[in-house]
């Protein structure tokens, strides 16, 4: 039973609690700044040059690529849960984030030698592109492991995910070893997940992959409720199964890979995110993919802020806040799942 008969108000209530969210985290931090310090920084002139540095060129940016980040890993995990019709299936469950931070490790690592002229003819976008043909390269892999006589064996590729983390997990620890001080400075950002750093050329290299991926996504709202029902129900209601699975694969992989490009390993929200929305709003897709986006951004700006809050002046990773909360809620999907279908 949902909690809003009415997906509109929830939808509403869910955007309206991210921009509060957001205003308070501009105000929260090792240095404190009043909400009307932040407000008049924001659209008016800095009480002083502290404050202006503070609210505009560190928290602004930040919470603006929290936001864009949580997005992407929220409607991306739940586009492929509904493809692989699956509530358990996550970018990061099935490979697509370590595949997309692999190849942006060995963008790091390698960057200098067997891929300067990657580097050289890429330039400035060579990291975010790398990124995205990392986690489609991994998700086309395991969809097509998984897929035999035209269906998809979820079991096979939950599997198929754990066994592409270990491969690409190995992989990195290869180039981790290779690694300069320098580089491995940067890797711990990959491993762990932050966006401590965040930066309106972070914002600019992220917007466009993932803004497509929010735009074009729901339009497949329609065919993935039908796909819910079956390949063969869904073909015969005229659907072109082929383009979707293309479609969400590609635009999923383009989602994370840019996320993963800017904030590192970040798991679990394509997890979390979409079962919050059903619980509010149903399983629908046509509600469930823009509230996923919304409760995605909504959970990386909340653990940002606790993140960068509890142990203050020190600053947590983003990614180690997650996976706290995130590890026992997936261990409670299971416990229900089994209750449910007698494991």
């Amino acid at each position: 039973m949902r909690v809003f008969n009415e997906p509109y108000f929830g939808l509403a209530f869910l955007s309206v609690l991210l921009a509060l969210l957001a205003a308070y985290s501009l105000s929260v931090g090792a240095i404190a700044v009043s909400w009307q310090d932040a407000g008049v920084t924001l659209f008016g002139s800095a009480p002083s040059e502290l404050v202006h540095r503070v609210v505009v060129d560190i928290r602004l940016p930040r919470i603006l690529l929290g936001v864009l980040v949580g997005a992407a890993l929220g409607v991306a995990g739940a586009a492929l849960q509904g493809l692989f019709r699956n509530p358990l299936a996550d970018p990061g469950l099935v490979g697509v984030s370590s595949g997309a931070a692999l190849a942006a490790v060995a963008t790091i690592v390698l960057g200098s030698s067997l891929l300067k002229d990657w580097i050289d003819f890429s330039g400035y976008f060579a990291l975010p592109i790398a990124a995205f043909l990392g986690g489609l390269a991994v998700t086309l892999l395991i969809y097509r492991v998984a897929t035999h006589n035209g269906r998809t064996d979820v079991g096979l590729m939950l599997l198929a995910g754990i066994a592409m983390n270990a491969i690409a997990g190995a992989l990195t620890g290869i180039l981790t070893y290779y690694a300069s001080d320098e580089e491995l400075r940067s890797l711990t950002f990959w491993s762990m997940g932050s966006i401590a750093g965040a930066s309106f050329d972070d914002l600019s290299i992220a917007l466009a992959p993932i803004t497509l991926a929010l735009v074009v996504l729901p339009k497949f709202a329609r065919a993935l409720n039908a796909f819910l029902m079956g390949e063969s129900v869904s073909r015969h209601m005229g659907y072109n199964l082929k383009q979707l699975k293309t479609a969400v694969i590609v635009l999923s992989s383009l989602a994370v890979g840019a996320a993963v490009a800017v904030s590192g390993m970040i798991g679990f929200i394509g997890l979390v995110a979409p079962h919050l929305v059903r619980l509010l709003l149903g399983p629908d897709h046509r509600w469930l993919l823009p509230g996923s986006a919304i409760m995605g951004a909504l959970l990386v700006v909340a653990s940002d802020m606790l993140a960068r809050t509890i142990l203050s002046p020190a600053e947590l990773p983003i990614g180690l806040v997650i996976a706290a909360f995130g590890g026992p809620f997936f261990l409670w999907l299971l416990l229900q799942r089994r209750n449910r279908v007698g494991w």
